[in-house]
């Protein structure tokens, strides 16, 4: 282990469809199997301080944001994986975990929380008062979308394929939830998709003139057609969102301890029941995040 690299003892890992990706074979060279999974997780550095792996590392000359380089995972040909007893990393990936965070709370917050607060905020850049639809509402990152827009002041509008997900959507927070590919009563400010192909054609239908589609995910594929005519005609601006910024941690952070909103955990699950729990969430059977824990 390089000198700079800190070892971390795992309390709590959760599980994020990066690691359905992984598994799937996607963005991964067939040489570098068998690996560990796990990109997110909180644990105790060897001086006990309460700590998060944050994925990004470098920051281009010129630049100030640090979310536009590789993941730290792939740094140096290292591939960090928490789903394990203990993992190291760069000194400078790790962030501090507040006290009143659970160790399973705190596991959600670099690969889903951080990631929300920038695009609401940074790349929607939505004020209270502004209008949001969040496209899906079952897995932890459309929970954490409307929990925090709600906390913020936004009108959250939510889409979903079942009842039961949409009468969630509505106790997190969410104003309204409608069915899949429903015309909306108006056009919002700004709609965040990471679903893909499935919700593309009615997140351009639903953004207002001027307005902004946040693409944070592909889990249905890729998007075709585009409809690059409604993008130009009506001026939609398209922007991409990964991750965050050491100053949008410390931003989210702040406005948590303010509100008291915390990550919806679906449910804690022993490590050794990984395989079944994986199994759920590619199954869609979540209604928050999946948390993976040590005794």
């Amino acid at each position: 282990m390089p000198d700079s690299w800190v070892r971390v003892r795992v309390r709590a890992v959760s599980l994020n469809h990066k690691d359905l990706w992984t598994l799937r074979g996607v963005g991964v060279n067939h040489d570098q199997y068998p690996r560990i999974l796990g990109c997110e997780a909180a644990g105790e550095d060897p001086d006990g301080n309460r700590v998060a792996l944050y994925p990004v590392l470098d920051v281009p000359p010129g630049t100030a944001d640090e979310t536009l380089v590789l993941p730290a995972a792939q740094i140096s040909g290292s591939r960090i994986a928490t789903l394990a007893e203990y993992f190291a990393a760069p000194a400078q990936c790790l962030l501090p975990v507040p006290d009143h965070l659970t160790w399973e709370e705190a596991a959600c917050l670099i690969c889903t929380w951080l990631p929300v607060y920038r695009m609401l905020f940074t790349k929607a850049r939505l004020l209270p008062g502004d209008s949001v639809l969040v496209q899906g509402a079952a897995g932890g990152l459309s929970k954490a979308l409307i929990t925090l827009g709600a906390a913020a002041g936004l009108r959250v509008w939510a889409t979903g394929r079942t009842e039961d997900k949409r009468a969630l959507a509505v106790r997190l927070g969410a104003d309204e939830a409608f069915e899949h590919r429903t015309v909306l009563p108006e056009q919002v400010d700004a709609v965040v998709d990471s679903v893909g192909r499935a919700t593309w054609t009615h997140s351009l239908r639903s953004v207002r003139n001027g307005g902004t589609v946040v693409v944070a995910g592909a889990t249905s594929g890729d998007i075709s057609p585009a409809r690059l005519h409604r993008v130009y005609f009506h001026q939609i601006n398209i922007v991409g969102s990964f991750s965050g910024t050491r100053e949008e941690y410390r931003r989210l952070l702040g406005l948590m301890r303010t509100t008291g909103i915390k990550p919806l955990i679906d449910d804690v699950m022993p490590a050794q029941d990984a395989h079944a729990a994986i199994k759920r969430l590619a199954d869609g059977d979540v209604r928050g995040n999946l948390v993976l824990t040590w005794d």
